[in-house]
């Protein structure tokens, strides 16, 4: 490799991690509709179609890096190599965006590259977010999260098509640049994408109102210990009392040990629920007593103390909660915090009715990361989503604000409030339409706090026709490939022309 080619792939990987930018907690979200132009810049200029998908693997590892910096302290130098496998997931897309968009494109490549390179994108964004690959963290669509129009287009088709608008407006903006062709299709692009947009803020469907509910949420802040911050839970919770609440949310590992082998907790929470008059949706991370193994569960607590709901986790962190294919990475135990041993995995969503005939359905963790699940429990008939969590291990990162981010994203597709219940900050909850019902509650803070959560009515488009926006990527991905591959195989079919033998003297 000549010190050249070094230079232009340390460019892709700096040019990679500059969307990261658009999330929280700098939180330049206006960022995004152009970040992604200097690596693609970089690719368009490549000499082959392969140190193309070279940088766009550098430019991919630079994402995942920069989007997870947080998790350093957690899995040390494993986090550079798994930011190189998962960024090598961009390398077909880099292929694909040189050959749409090398040298000065015409009027067709230039209009097939403004759907096409989004829609390669995505599909980069649908591998990743394999839950064994890490799941859908830094979905560039999430970078809109506090942007009216962008969740009323997540309603639409979720966050996915938010990230499609998000990269096609990069694309553009490369096109603009690449001759007067391209520049006239960019031009029209754009000026019908605005046209979209507008009409989707002025005629999509909205939800309906069905009320309001009064969601508290209990975060004790940082505290050692499971007895410790059990105790201050407690404290917290009882001055809810007379508050007139629904229900009241403990954030994620709030509860220490399995209930039935602890009756006190059990006991002790009962006593809340009927000093609050409220349920309490608490979450216990502890070894069954019923089962084998270790479970994150979250536990709907009645005032007399009986369990009248839970829900165990289904989608575990890599390395955090479990290490994938321990047998031959369990390694990763010696250089980092990876899990000791594997959580145990639930089998399926849980809806819970409350006393009040609201129903709620929970998550947990970055399980609010899957767009999927909250969809399916809005589709099986939850009026509310929770999401419990704690991200003390990065409490002084991104993290924890971006965690809060999500739910915004899940209310706006599903039409249903999100309340982000947290140990140690940041909590949150927003309306049926992404909004803010209330201000988050920071990383610094010890509290209890209620939240008047709107809430909505209807099924949303997103619930109704699920992801139909990587479909259309997915089709015109195949069409394009189909069409090349028939370009191809008529290239080598058709015979060329005949040459006719030069006439001698002799002739």
């Amino acid at each position: 490799m000549t010190r050249q080619h070094l230079k232009w792939r340390l460019a892709a990987l700096a040019a990679g991690a500059l969307p990261a930018l658009a999330f929280p907690a700098p939180g330049l979200w206006w960022l995004a509709y152009g970040a992604v132009v200097p690596l693609l810049l970089l690719v368009r200029a490549a000499g082959t179609p392969r140190q193309a998908a070279l940088l766009a693997w550098c430019g991919g590892t630079g994402f995942m890096l920069a989007v997870h910096h947080w998790l350093l302290p957690s899995l040390h130098v494993f986090i550079l190599l798994i930011g190189a496998l998962l960024g090598a997931l961009w390398a077909p897309w880099g292929w694909l965006a040189h050959r749409l968009l090398r040298g000065e494109p015409g009027l067709a490549r230039a209009a097939a590259a403004v759907v096409l390179v989004p829609s390669g994108w995505l599909l980069v964004e649908l591998a990743r977010s394999w839950e064994y690959l890490g799941g859908p963290w830094g979905l560039m669509g999430a970078s809109q999260w506090q942007v009216p129009a962008a969740l009323k287009l997540a309603s639409l088709g979720g966050v996915w098509l938010v990230g499609f608008l998000v990269l096609a407006v990069n694309t553009l903006l490369v096109l603009a640049a690449s001759g007067r062709r391209a520049r006239t299709v960019s031009a029209v692009a754009l000026a019908a994408g605005a046209v979209t947009v507008s009409s989707a803020w002025l005629w999509a469907p909205r939800p309906g109102d069905a009320g309001t509910s009064r969601i508290a949420v209990v975060q004790p802040g940082v505290v050692r210990g499971y007895e410790a911050r059990f105790d201050r839970s407690e404290e917290l919770t009882r001055e809810l009392a007379g508050r007139d609440l629904d229900l009241i949310v403990w954030g994620e590992s709030s509860v220490g040990a399995d209930l039935t082998d602890h009756p006190d907790f059990r006991r002790r929470l009962g006593a809340l629920a009927q000093q609050t008059d409220a349920e309490i949706l608490v979450n216990v991370d502890a070894r069954r007593s019923d089962q084998p193994g270790i479970y994150k569960s979250s536990v709907l607590i009645g005032p007399d103390g009986d369990v009248r709901g839970r829900y165990d986790k289904q989608r575990l962190v890599p390395f955090g909660e479990y290490v994938p294919a321990r047998d031959l990475l369990g390694w990763a135990t010696s250089v980092g915090k990876a899990a000791g041993e594997d959580r145990r995995r639930g089998e399926e969503p849980v809806v819970m009715p409350l006393a009040d005939g609201l129903k709620t359905g929970p998550l947990v963790c970055f399980e609010s990361a899957f767009p999927d699940m909250s969809r399916h429990l809005a589709a099986n008939g939850t009026d509310l989503l929770i999401a419990q969590s704690a991200t003390s291990t990065f409490q002084d990162s991104w993290a924890p604000q971006q965690h809060a981010s999500l739910a915004a994203l899940r209310a706006a597709e599903t039409w249903r409030p999100m309340v982000h219940a947290t140990l140690t900050g940041v909590s949150a909850a927003y309306g049926p339409d992404g909004s803010k019902a209330g201000a988050w509650l920071g990383t610094d803070a010890s509290a209890a706090t209620v939240y008047d959560v709107p809430r909505g009515s209807g099924t949303s488009p997103y619930v109704r026709y699920g992801d139909w926006p990587l479909g259309v990527a997915l089709g015109s991905i195949a069409l394009y490939c189909a069409a090349e591959g028939l370009r191809a195989f008529r290239r080598r079919t058709v015979p060329g022309p005949t040459v006719r033998p030069a006439r001698t003297a002799h002739e």
